[in-house]
């Protein structure tokens, strides 16, 4: 029988149980085990999002079992759909900053939850920063308790607006803690300050990522960063939104690269002791993005220029000798490819939402259109 052990909400005093979905394992499927094998189980905070559910893909496809802790505020059930049925997957509408139940097979801890893009966590800032707070607490703390690798997904929002280019992990950044991108920023720096004091204090096996710009299948529309706007801007035919000049950088990350170097990070062996810049080295302005989105959408682009949001940095890339020589990981997927597969998945989604006039006004290009070859649709999406 693959039965998974359920979770214990005994086990914790005053726990308040979980309300919403959980979804059991079926006794049957994929994930049976073999007699006398213990199958060891990763929880993963934010696994409905869309980094968190590449994450998730990756660690069943390795055999593990995977709880998937959401409150689905940004997550979509939807970006777990193809794993339904997957007897190795358990899912749980459940807010972090609440206490978590004992999961009695648990080995890894992987905190991925807090909205991330800017839209999203001005929306709700208190919301954005006790979740980065109180739940990556709870999560230490139940990676304490079970003797468990703990992974945060921090990010390079810690460098602010940089005045050092390319940003080291030894850079302490340029931040305003009073800004609009406060809630964020903040929030990521005492998460990190509370996975290194559990280091000190209890001697937790923790690891930080300092993920940037990544992007790939299952974001969402209304995410509001570059990628998303041109893409979908571009195949709704519609002028692309350019923030100030469109001379400041970015580099961007395919989710299946950042994966591998999440899990390269969460595997390394002995102890991480400080945070890994995870991301691409390879600098773009925002004017080259938009136009290789035009090239790749096959539409004509035209430019709608807007103020510079507050705080919104100039430059943007990450220094990853450290994840070279640690992991012996750098991103393979180019950008042009990546945005590819990008916007392959995004193509339906914006024909179903045009009305008929719109999409035939605005039909897809043609094969051929010059995307390259595009990586195939497992962790890719």
């Amino acid at each position: 029988m693959d039965s998974a052990p359920p979770p214990d909400e005994s086990a914790r005093p005053g726990s308040p149980g979980i309300r919403g979905r959980i979804r059991a394992p079926k006794p049957n499927g994929s994930g049976a085990r073999r007699p006398g094998r213990r199958v060891r189980a990763t929880l993963v905070a934010g696994g409905a999002g869309f980094l968190g559910s590449h994450l998730c893909d990756r660690l069943i496809a390795e055999g593990r079992r995977v709880y998937c802790v959401d409150s689905l505020q940004t997550g979509r059930l939807g970006n777990l759909d193809h794993l339904a049925d997957d007897p190795r997957l358990v899912f749980m509408e459940h807010d972090v900053r609440r206490p978590l139940p004992v999961f009695p097979d648990v080995d890894e801890v992987c905190n991925l939850a807090c909205p991330a893009s800017p839209p999203h966590y001005q929306k709700s800032p208190i919301d954005t920063v006790t979740t980065s707070i109180v739940g990556t607490l709870n999560l230490l703390e139940m990676a304490r308790d079970r003797g468990a690798r703990f992974l945060l997904t921090s990010t390079s929002e810690i460098y602010g607006d940089p005045e050092v280019h390319p940003q080291p992990e030894s850079y302490r950044g340029n931040v305003s803690a009073t800004g609009p991108r406060a809630c964020y920023d903040e929030g990521k720096r005492v998460a990190e300050t509370l996975c290194f004091d559990f280091i000190r204090q209890y001697r937790t096996d923790v690891r930080v990522a300092r993920v940037f710009n990544t992007y790939g299948p299952r974001m969402r529309l209304d995410d509001g960063r570059i990628i998303t706007n041109f893409i979908g801007q571009a195949l709704r035919g519609e002028q692309l939104t350019v923030y100030g000049s469109g001379r400041q950088t970015r580099s961007f990350c395919y989710v299946a690269d950042l994966v591998e170097g999440l899990v390269r990070l969460l595997r390394a062996p002995g102890a991480v002791a400080g945070p890994v810049n995870l991301g691409n080295p390879e600098e773009h302005t925002i004017l080259e993005v938009a136009d290789l989105i035009g090239t790749l959408t096959g539409r004509r682009i035209v430019l709608a220029h807007r103020p510079l949001p507050e705080d919104d940095p100039q430059r943007r890339r990450p220094d990853i000798a450290l994840a070279r020589r640690l992991l012996g990981w750098s991103p393979r997927i180019p950008l042009r490819e990546g945005l590819g597969a990008t916007i392959d998945w995004f193509e339906p989604q914006i024909a179903t939402s045009l009305p008929l006039a719109d999409a035939e006004a605005f039909p897809s290009p043609p094969c051929g259109n010059g995307r390259g070859p595009r990586p195939g649709r497992g962790l890719g999406g």
